[in-house]
């Protein structure tokens, strides 16, 4: 199943982390905040501007993405049979983009 969002919404899932602490303590699950670091999944198209023409996204899937804190809205998705949770973001909520 593809998931493509519409407009200048951005699909994103958390960005793979690492388990261990600068000084090498291992981190458990529970004590995690949730992760900063997000992968763009999917982009859409852009919004449409008042002069009919599509504003260009300067993203791309596989950019890890940082945004504000309250911009997200939630989804979760069975994919085969499996719970993924993604997040769904605007264009103009994503503050920098890792290079």
């Amino acid at each position: 199943m593809a998931l493509i969002p519409l407009e200048d919404h951005i699909l994103v899932e958390p960005a793979v982390e690492e388990s261990t602490s600068p000084s090498g303590l291992i981190l458990p699950d529970n004590n995690k905040e949730k992760p900063s670091k997000w992968t763009v999944v999917a982009v859409g198209k852009g919004k449409i501007l008042d002069n009919g023409e599509r504003a260009p996204i300067d993203v791309k899937a596989g950019d890890i993405v940082y945004f504000t804190k309250y911009s997200p809205d939630e989804l979760e998705i069975n994919v085969a049979g499996e719970k993924k949770n993604y997040l769904v973001i605007r264009h103009s909520s994503i503050l920098v983009v890792e290079g």
